[in-house]
């Protein structure tokens, strides 16, 4: 099978990375069900990448409705260590302006609890620590890789996530300020949740398209002008990360590559033999 190390997953706007060579495309299959979309895989900065389009090419998954266990999983089989997640965002904050990068450091979960968001269950419990969900190391790479492509760039911030699809009422929008969340997307949960379970290093590539529905100067949230701004911040996002490629180079240690050495609180005694077999690529090397 082809294999990558670094990995690249597509928000609204990005269903396709520009300046691969050496392109394969392969389809795969999880134990969780087929990824949105086949995986094109390519060199990129000298390094082997694998790019997935999280909502599927001609978007047709709802945030929903995105197999996050199966694309993580899939991302593992390529053997990704190192996960660049582009998301399209809201802004909740008048300085995180339309067209400006964020690189968040934190989450915080408003999903209906609908989305599946674990590999671990029937049999096996694993609670693992989740109090940094992004990787540091990746971040700061990401961060300058922005700065480098000219990005207007700021580093940090809570990243809300709501179930979608619908956009947020005024209500919501207000509430999310007064919680001084920065940012708001639908995708970034459970995918993070499960890039850590995969001790895959994961990191966040926010592009802001609009600011909400909170401020009084700016019309309510629209598909036309949130696809307006994301063709202008293509080009820009594929640029950062071809940067984000380049510093990741032959590798770096992340906490994430290790997430599981101690989070397994089954006796492995009694975890089910076909648990373990679903689990062997994800946390085998701990059975």
């Amino acid at each position: 099978m082809s294999q990558a190390t670094i990995g690249v997953i597509g928000g609204s706007g990005l269903y396709a990375m520009e300046g691969l060579e050496d392109i394969a495309e392969v389809r795969l299959e999880t134990p969780y069900g087929a990824p949105s979309d086949a995986y094109v895989l390519g060199t990129l900065a000298g390094r082997r990448v694998a790019f997935l389009p999280r909502h599927g090419r001609g978007h047709r998954l709802t945030p929903s409705e995105v197999p996050s266990r199966a694309n993580i999983h899939a991302f593992k089989q390529l053997g990704v260590n190192y996960l660049i997640s582009i998301s399209a965002v809201g802004s909740l904050r008048q300085e995180y302006a339309p067209g400006h990068v964020v690189i968040p450091d934190q989450l915080f979960d408003r999903t209906k609890g609908i989305r599946p968001f674990t590999f671990f269950e029937q049999g096996i419990v694993v609670h693992i620590g989740f109090d940094r969900p992004f990787c540091n190391e990746l971040s700061d790479r990401l961060l300058v890789a922005a700065q480098a492509a000219g990005a207007t760039v700021h580093r940090g911030g809570t990243l809300v996530v709501m179930e979608g699809p619908q956009f947020s009422t005024r209500a919501e929008s207000e509430e999310n300020r007064r919680r001084s969340h920065d940012l708001i997307g639908m995708t970034a949960l459970p995918e993070a949740k499960l890039a850590r379970e995969a001790e895959i290093a994961y990191a966040c590539l926010a592009m802001v398209t609009d600011y909400d529905v909170w401020h009084p100067d700016h019309d309510a949230v629209t598909v036309d002008a949130v696809v307006a701004v994301l063709q202008a911040n293509a080009a820009l996002s594929q640029q950062i990360v071809r940067e984000a490629v380049n510093l990741i180079g032959d590798g770096f240690v992340s906490a994430a590559h290790s997430a599981l050495a101690n989070a397994i609180i089954t006796d492995r005694s009694v975890i089910p033999a076909e648990v373990k077999h679903r689990l062997d690529l994800i946390a085998g090397k701990y059975f």
